[in-house]
């Protein structure tokens, strides 16, 4: 706080502006307020929280405790903001002013600690969707100098329809023993499990699976059962320049509907797993002193219960992972972790596999996350960019984004979930931080926490010779753009290196210019292929599991 103290000065004219929020429902409640104030009416200002939009809305944000009906809860301007750092820094003019309060449960963890932290509530772990978070109505306000507005929470985001089932796609929920002993209360796995043309006409048949990973999604991505909507109004995509990206979605999801359904289409089972947690939309599928042993509990309880109900053949070499992103670290990770129980990983602008190109950061070399290491210079360190190498956000301002809508690694945001999943469990219950979430000075404890349990190409280096080598023998393959929006590509130069010095048997490839979910597609554009990680990964699986399937297994049930 030093630091920040040096570089913002606060106009004494200005200390005396607040915001001062009540809510109106019967009971307290404990959870972190968020106030923002947005230039734009284009929507609610809970929907223009963003950490490398050009034209940010402000956001505030405070932890409260056992807050009562009608008892304020003050923003002022020794409040952390984001992009200003306090309101005594906010422009005046006219703004549109909305709070949300992200409600928080109180956890008693199986080996005695007791923290609040939000529980997912059926959206995938999002603060501003999230079902019984309170809301205020937006309002235009005037700010200006010595202002104190007031805003009351007086409705609550409604409970989520569940997604209904159909021929081919199927919803499970599991109650996880392990994840339940872990965090106290009963937790579940869920899946949406699509199946194959022909599943209820061959009941002799077994099948392989594919597993997807990535972020949580209420029902089976890029997948539909009727043609696209005649209505449909064509929206805008700012991340790809183009005009009626909707309809392009609805139009390539109908057409893997067909792919899927048609005669060439190679039958297996498809799933996408549902893990939100108290940090974030998805677990990374590795066991975590924070998170718990989700990937024991994905792997031992959730696929092999599955399996049984859904006729899958349930071994390790009829078994393959896919994904981009946060799924295509998870497949490489839960390959390497688990390498006799899956035959196949596919990871796609795979989140950094190598903490010494943690993004831009040295996890091990640099002392600062923000800043290059420099005595007499502040170089930030970009965390965001294009195709053009023009950066829209640092480091730092991702981080301080995400410094308020949660502290304790409670944001639910990338570098929070990180650090939650890799972390040791800090002195106060909460994960260990990696560096420190205002100034970035980097942990080198936690540090060497991560490269020895989670920095994948640390332990490909490690344990290769000592046999991991040999079970992951044809098995990983990785595929990124060489311009990925969040340097995803220099952690993959990394692994690449060290797999060409070994028989690895996979493949590494890059996209020339393309950005972040390019999958390894030279024929589509990347708003095109980012939509075909099915289509593109399950042929690829099932080539992989006819060459290498045991003597005497199943190879024919399932073809036809």
């Amino acid at each position: 706080m030093v630091r920040f103290l040096l570089f913002f000065t606060i106009p004494l004219l200005m200390l005396g502006q607040r915001v001062d929020v009540r809510h109106t429902l019967a009971q307290p409640f404990d959870g972190r307020l968020i106030v923002i104030l947005a230039l734009s009416d284009k929507s609610e200002p809970r929907f223009q929280v963003s950490a490398e939009s050009k034209e940010p809305a402000a956001i505030f944000g405070v932890d409260v405790d056992s807050w009562r009906p009608g008892q304020p809860a003050i923003v002022d301007s020794k409040t952390f903001g984001y992009p200003v750092r306090s309101l005594a820094q906010l422009p005046a003019g006219t703004y549109y002013l909305q709070a949300v309060l992200h409600k928080y449960d109180t956890f008693h963890l199986g080996d005695g600690r007791v923290l609040k932290l939000p529980m997912d509530r059926g959206e995938g772990q999002q603060w501003n969707l999230a079902p019984g978070n309170l809301l205020s109505k937006p309002q235009r306000v005037e700010w200006a100098p010595g202002k104190v507005l007031q805003v009351t929470l007086d409705s609550e985001i409604p409970p989520l329809k569940p997604p209904a089932d159909s021929k081919y796609v199927k919803h499970i929920r599991l109650q996880s023993e392990r994840l339940t002993r872990f965090w106290g209360r009963p937790m579940y796995l869920g899946a949406t499990v699509l199946l194959p043309e022909g599943w209820e006409t061959h009941p002799q048949a077994s099948y392989p699976l594919a597993v997807f990973h990535g972020h949580f999604a209420p029902t089976i991505s890029n997948w539909r059962e009727t043609p696209p909507d005649d209505g449909l109004k064509p929206d805008y995509s700012e991340r790809f320049h183009l005009a009626g990206y909707n309809r392009i979605q609805q139009e390539m999801a109908y057409d893997f509907y067909k792919e899927w359904t048609g005669p060439s289409f190679p039958r297996v089972i498809a799933i996408e797993i549902q893990h939100a947690n108290p940090f974030y939309d998805d677990s990374y599928a590795v066991n975590s002193a924070n998170l718990g042993p989700y990937g024991d509990a994905i792997t031992y309880e959730l696929i092999p219960h599955i399996e049984k109900i859904f006729r899958g053949l349930g071994q390790g070499w009829a078994r393959g992972l896919y994904g981009g992103s946060t799924g295509g670290w998870e497949a490489l990770a839960v390959q390497i972790f688990y390498p006799d129980e899956y035959n196949a990983a596919y990871g796609a602008c795979p989140d950094p596999i190598d903490f010494r190109a943690f993004t831009t950061v040295d996890l091990y070399g640099h002392q600062n996350a923000f800043f290059v290491d420099s005595k007499l210079k502040r170089t930030p360190r970009p965390a965001k960019r294009n195709y053009l190498g023009e950066v829209s956000a640092t480091t730092e301002e991702m981080n301080h984004w995400e410094l308020v809508l949660g502290t304790k690694t409670r944001s639910g945001q990338q570098f929070d979930i990180w650090e939650a999943v890799y972390s040791p469990v800090g002195t106060d219950g909460y994960p260990a931080r990696i560096f420190d979430k205002v100034t970035g000075q980097v942990d080198k404890k936690v540090a060497e926490h991560w490269r020895e349990n989670y920095d994948l190409g640390h332990i490909l280096r490690r344990d290769w010779n000592k046999g991991l080598g040999a079970k992951l023998q044809g098995k990983l393959n990785i595929y990124c753009g060489d311009m990925d929006n969040f340097y995803l590509n220099n952690a993959v130069y990394l692994v690449e290196d060290f797999l060409k010095t070994t028989t690895y048997g996979g493949e590494v490839t890059y996209g020339d210019r393309a950005e972040h979910c390019w999958n390894g597609d030279p024929t589509r554009p990347n708003h095109l292929s980012r939509l075909r990680y099915h289509q593109m990964f399950i042929p690829k699986l099932v080539e992989r599991i006819l060459l290498s399937a045991p003597a005497g297994a199943d190879l024919s049930s399932w073809r036809y």
